[in-house]
């Protein structure tokens, strides 16, 4: 059984607010576009697509919404780019960043001037990501009870490990190829499922004290906040008391 980060619970927690749920919106709009120009916009063959379509309804984005973002991509010729940084928050946490971006330079310039405000230092590429593996991951929650029974089950369904059960919820952790059968499953013996996507997991962590632990939540915002930024991980441990901006 292991452990997490805390950071994805941490934002969990925080809940979502109008503005946070149009940038979600945003967000997921942009998975959806780029999934539909890389494989095609029919979603029974194309699984980035089913998945990205999946988080979406997840994220609590109407269909009308979503079927919107699909039929735009044939309309329009925004191309979006992937990239990755990597780099340091205060304290030596490692910190990856996703983006999705029509502008690189101003998505670098962004991300750079972030670290480098917060007490971060981006890095080079391949200086972290070596730390993170890229997984399924699965949020279910209920009671603790039924959280730890369901956990063990996953295993049998294909799961490859769950974290600590933690303020009501669990992570499940899959390969790639197992995500929509292990959501499947849990579905089957009566999971309530929150989500489920594809995330970069730590395979090392640091332990952050209160102070530096703040200060790296504080990064992570900002980095979180920008209009480009798709996702943020960190292999930081954060005290339970840390704060929530």
């Amino acid at each position: 059984m292991s452990g997490h980060s805390h950071w994805s619970t941490i934002q969990r927690k925080k809940g979502v607010n109008d503005a946070k749920r149009a940038q979600l919106f945003t967000r997921l709009s942009k998975e959806i576009a780029v999934a539909a120009k890389e494989g095609g916009d029919n979603i029974e063959f194309n699984p980035r697509l089913r998945l990205a379509v999946q988080k979406a309804k997840d994220g609590g984005m109407p269909n009308d919404n979503i079927d919107r973002a699909i039929k735009k991509v044939s309309a329009d010729s925004t191309d979006f780019e992937e990239i990755w940084y990597e780099g340091y928050g205060p304290g030596g946490a490692a910190v990856l960043v996703h983006a999705l971006t029509d502008n690189r330079n101003r998505t670098s310039n962004d991300v750079r001037s972030t670290f480098s405000r917060q007490g971060g230092n981006i890095g080079e590429v391949g200086s972290v990501n070596w730390l993170f593996d890229r997984r399924g991951m699965i949020v279910i929650s209920g009671a603790s009870t039924d959280l730890e029974t369901i956990s063990l089950e996953s295993i049998d369904l294909g799961a490859l490990d769950f974290s600590d059960p933690s303020d009501g919820s669990v992570e499940i952790y899959t390969e790639l190829d197992t995500l929509e059968t292990v959501r499947a499953g849990l579905t089957t013996i009566g999971a309530k499922v929150v989500s489920s996507e594809i995330s970069m997991l730590p395979t090392t962590t640091i332990d952050l004290n209160q102070d530096i632990a703040n200060q790296n939540i504080r990064l992570l915002e900002k980095l979180d906040d920008l209009d480009d930024v798709q996702h943020v991980y960190t292999n930081g441990v954060f005290p339970d008391s840390v704060e929530t901006p």
